[in-house]
C-alpha cells in the first residue's frame, strides 16, 4: 500500500479513499471494544457467581440460600462493575478531548513546529521529496484532518464514539446474563426438585460458559483461542476452589 503512495500523485480522490478506510477501521475497533465490555462483564459475572455457589456448596447450604446469595452478588457486583466501566469511559473521553483541544491550540500558536511533526509522521510512513511536501500541504489545509492525524499517529489516541452509559449497560447486562448461569439449576430445583447433584450440574453449565467466554476473549484480544479458554477455565476453577474450601471450613467451625 505504501508503494502505491510513492508511485502515484497525492490526489484528492486518494486522500478521501484513505480517510473513508480509516473511518471504517475505527468502526471495527469500536465494535471490538463493545465486545470487550461484554466479554469481561460476562467473565467477571460467571466467575464471581460460581464462586458464591461453590462457597455455599462447601457449606452445604440450601438451594434457596444459594439463590439469595447469588442474586445479591449479581446485582451488587454487576452494578459496581458497570459504574467502574462508566467512570473509566468518562475519564478516557475527557482525556481525549483535552489532548484534542491542545492539538488545536498548538496548530494555531505553534504552527511551524506542528508542521514539522506532521512532516516527520509522513517520513516514517515512507514519504519523501515532492510527494512528502504535497502530503504535508494537503493535510495541513484542513485543521480537523490535521488534528485527527496528530491524535492518531502522534499521540496514538482514537475516539470512542459510544456513550459511557451504553458501555456501562453492556457491562451490567453481560454480567447479569452470563453470571446467572451458575444459578439456573438451583432455581429450577427450587421450583421443582430435580434429585441431581446441583453443584456438579452448575459447574458443568458454568464450565461451558467459561469456554464460550474464552473464545470471545480470544477474538477480542486476537490471541490463541485455546490459551484464552484455558486461562478462563483456570481462573474460574481457582476462584471456585477457594470459595468451596472457605465455605467448607466455615461450616466445620460455625455449624
Amino acid at each position: 500500500m505504501m508503494l502505491e503512495f510513492i508511485n502515484i500523485a497525492f490526489s484528492e480522490e486518494l486522500y478521501l479513499h484513505r480517510y473513508e478506510k480509516s473511518r471504517k477501521t475505527l468502526k471495527a475497533i469500536a465494535y471490538k471494544k463493545y465486545l470487550r465490555e461484554f466479554v469481561y462483564g460476562g467473565m467477571d459475572g460467571s466467575i464471581t457467581t460460581f464462586a458464591v455457589v461453590a462457597g455455599a456448596a462447601g457449606a452445604n447450604l440450601d438451594s434457596a440460600i444459594v439463590i439469595v446469595l447469588g442474586i445479591a452478588n449479581l446485582i451488587a457486583d454487576g452494578f459496581a462493575m458497570s459504574v467502574g466501566s462508566y467512570l473509566s469511559s468518562k475519564s478516557e473521553k475527557q482525556q481525549y478531548q483535552l489532548h484534542k483541544e491542545r492539538e488545536y491550540w498548538e496548530i494555531k500558536h505553534l504552527r511551524e513546529s506542528e508542521v514539522e511533526e506532521l512532516r516527520d509522521i509522513f517520513k516514517e510512513k515512507g514519504f519523501e521529496g515532492e510527494l512528502l511536501e504535497k502530503a504535508v500541504a494537503r493535510i495541513s489545509e484542513n485543521e480537523d484532518h490535521w488534528v485527527d492525524m496528530m491524535m492518531k499517529h502522534e499521540l496514538e489516541m482514537i475516539p470512542d464514539n459510544r456513550t459511557s452509559i451504553a458501555i456501562a449497560m453492556a457491562t451490567f447486562t453481560s454480567f447479569i446474563l452470563v453470571g446467572s448461569i451458575p444459578l439456573v439449576v438451583y432455581v429450577l430445583d427450587l421450583i421443582r426438585p430435580m434429585h441431581i447433584n446441583l453443584f456438579f450440574t452448575s459447574a458443568t453449565l458454568t464450565g461451558t460458559a467459561f469456554i464460550l467466554i474464552g473464545l470471545l476473549k480470544a477474538k477480542v484480544t486476537e490471541t490463541n483461542s485455546g490459551k484464552a479458554v484455558i486461562e478462563t477455565l483456570l481462573l474460574g476453577t481457582i476462584a471456585a476452589s477457594l470459595a468451596y474450601l472457605v465455605g467448607n471450613l466455615l461450616e466445620s467451625l460455625l455449624l
